[in-house]
């Protein structure tokens, strides 16, 4: 069973805005980390159970070779993805949306 995902509108805008400034630095670096977040959503939404929590019933999926993390909880019988968060920002940003 595949879980829906639910993006906040945040955490829209931040992915949205990581995958803009990857490919600025470097063209197609973009795409590849947008590759890398979908691999971790297509988990998160098939096993939502497999990550840990970070905090209360957030989860938080690292993201393979960039230094992200997706932060989620499942509530209604789907994925909300709370953040696409940089691993060296304040956490206490995406904790203040769950």
């Amino acid at each position: 069973m595949s879980y829906p995902l639910h993006f906040r509108p945040a955490a829209r805008v931040e992915y949205v805005r990581a995958i803009a400034w990857y490919e600025d630095q470097k063209p197609g670096l973009g795409a590849r980390f947008e590759s890398s977040v979908e691999a971790v959503l297509q988990i998160i939404s098939k096993q939502p159970d497999r990550y840990a929590f970070a905090d209360k019933e957030v989860r938080q999926a690292p993201v393979h070779r960039f230094p992200y993390s997706v932060y989620y909880r499942l509530e209604s019988g789907r994925v909300e993805v709370i953040a696409v968060f940089h691993q060296s920002r304040d956490p206490v940003e995406w904790q203040a949306r769950s």
